[in-house]
């Protein structure tokens, strides 16, 4: 994270909100941690300042770099916007709660709810993977069903990844970031499309590529397989050209369940149309292969102890 890049400096005060500090840094905003000055709630502020495009200038506006680009810069902040309607109209208890959004700056600011917890990303990184079934089966099961009102919406979110995904306090998931969210049918209309390496699926990277609730699908098997690996998964353009991603129920079948494996590898099909085709499905066949799975290990200790 480049702590520098035009941050608002601690203390400044926006709306009713003091910044605290700069959270995270990404190509089209600054995230900080803020204080609600009326409640003293703090709250995640995500402010819209992308790279390409806008700097700060010494009165703390957002300016645009080049005029040319000014429409640019305008039509992105609209997508901003259209990212804060989106998650407003979301209500589930797995998915991040918007509090507020207002204009400042010559820009937009998204308020949000602050959990405290830990990110799924750096908690792969420090645990070096291997993490349980438990676990996995507490994280992910959730984030399928918030994933699965998404999809019901016609929405894809598109960016699904392990540092979209946040851990509170507890275990309960969040699911992050919503900027790349676009309705289904206007995905064959998008001039570009978010890609993750390792995590998105290989119809996305490509304008002609059919992108549907079956690429997030690929997004969540890939995100469980970093939590096998403790890596990103190689990118699915590698795997198009050359596939040696070994099947997850080939290397962990001694450390894993088969239902759980079997669901990894479904998800990551490099074909579209082969993999579970929405994230209910995903959820479904989990669910379904789990209790197959207890049931097959309870008559083999009955018949053991018969």
């Amino acid at each position: 994270m480049d702590k520098h890049r035009d941050s608002l400096p601690p203390s400044t005060m926006i709306d009713c909100y003091v910044i605290m500090k700069l959270v995270a840094s990404g190509g089209f905003s600054l995230i900080y941690l803020a204080e609600d000055e009326d409640t003293q709630d703090e709250v995640i502020i995500k402010e819209f300042l992308p790279k390409k495009l806008a700097r700060r200038g010494e009165d703390l506006k957002v300016e645009v770099i080049d005029k040319k680009q000014e429409d640019n810069f305008h039509r992105s902040l609209r997508l901003f916007y259209q990212e804060v309607r989106v998650l407003a109209s979301l209500r589930h208890p797995n998915i991040v709660q918007v509090r507020g959004f207002f204009l400042d700056n010559n820009t937009g600011y998204l308020v949000m709810d602050h959990e405290r917890g830990k990110n799924l990303a750096s908690y792969i990184k420090k645990r070096s993977g291997t993490l349980s079934t438990r676990f996995i089966m507490t994280i992910f099961p959730p984030i399928l069903d918030a994933l699965s009102l998404i999809h019901s919406r016609n929405l894809l979110h598109l960016d699904i990844k392990p540092s979209n995904i946040h851990l509170r306090n507890g275990g309960s998931p969040l699911l992050l970031d919503f900027g790349a969210v676009h309705e289904l049918q206007e995905e064959k209309n998008r001039s570009g499309r978010v890609v993750t390496t390792g995590f998105s699926p290989v119809e996305q990277y490509y304008q002609s590529g059919k992108v549907g609730p079956w690429s997030d699908v690929y997004a969540i098997g890939a995100s469980i397989r970093a939590c096998l690996d403790g890596k990103a998964p190689p990118s699915a353009i590698e795997r198009h050209a050359k596939d040696k991603l070994r099947p997850a129920s080939r290397v962990y079948r001694r450390r894993y369940p088969s239902y759980l494996l079997e669901a990894i590898d479904w998800a990551m099909e490099l074909d579209y149309e082969k993999r579970p085709q929405n994230a209910g499905e995903m959820l479904d066949a989990l669910d379904q292969r789990k209790s197959q799975t207890n049931r097959e290990v309870l008559s083999a200790e009955l018949r053991a102890t018969s």
